[in-house]
């Protein structure tokens, strides 16, 4: 994704750098990679407000503890009673969609912000319990379950998308702190 700036009166493209460009780390049992560029929004509003945005979102915002929705290629996680984050493809204009809505609510959009790295394999779980305090297991954090919790020192939003699937979105700047860490611990699961 570009930008564009003004220096002087002339405009300038600037083209943003992905924070974990070519870290991965790859186990026979789990793979640590960057996930791909996603538009991502922080939403807050009241329950008076979740029918008409969902309608706009296309997708039925989750109100139970824990949850997540998702539909085509957007998924909404829940956060708090009044909280979400919103993830989609890098193209995906979930600003736009919620344009129109004359409901209350505040978005943001946290793109920038956020960056996402999937854990997968095996020994997802075990990988994650490294740093985690939360039981991950299938029976305690279900597929579709996501929550803010904690990674070594980094707060994070874990999401579990399949069996063996985990996604962490975490700070950029805390980005490659998380990354280092979670190859370190996927290189000790195997034991």
């Amino acid at each position: 994704m570009a930008r564009a700036a003004r220096a002087a009166g002339n405009t300038v493209n600037i083209a943003r750098i992905d924070a974990l460009a070519g870290g991965v780390a790859s186990y026979s049992w789990d793979g640590i990679t960057p996930a791909s560029s996603a538009s991502r929004l922080l939403l807050r509003a009241p329950r008076a407000s979740l029918g008409e945005l969902s309608q706009a979102l296309d997708l039925e915002l989750p109100t139970k503890p824990k949850t997540s929705a998702t539909k085509s290629k957007r998924a909404a996680l829940w956060l708090g009673p009044d909280e979400w984050l919103l993830i989609g493809p890098a193209t995906d204009d979930l600003a736009g969609a919620l344009a129109t809505v004359t409901a209350f609510h505040s978005a943001v959009d946290v793109s920038h912000r956020n960056v996402g790295i999937l854990v997968t394999g095996e020994r997802a779980e075990a990988t994650l319990a490294a740093g985690c305090p939360q039981d991950l297991s299938l029976a305690s954090f279900p597929v579709g379950a996501c929550s803010r919790t904690v990674f070594g020192k980094v707060e994070i939003v874990l999401w579990r998308s399949s069996e063996d699937t985990f996604r962490v979105e975490c700070w950029r700047s805390f980005c490659d702190y998380t990354l280092k860490l979670l190859a370190a611990a996927a290189r000790d699961a195997a034991f």
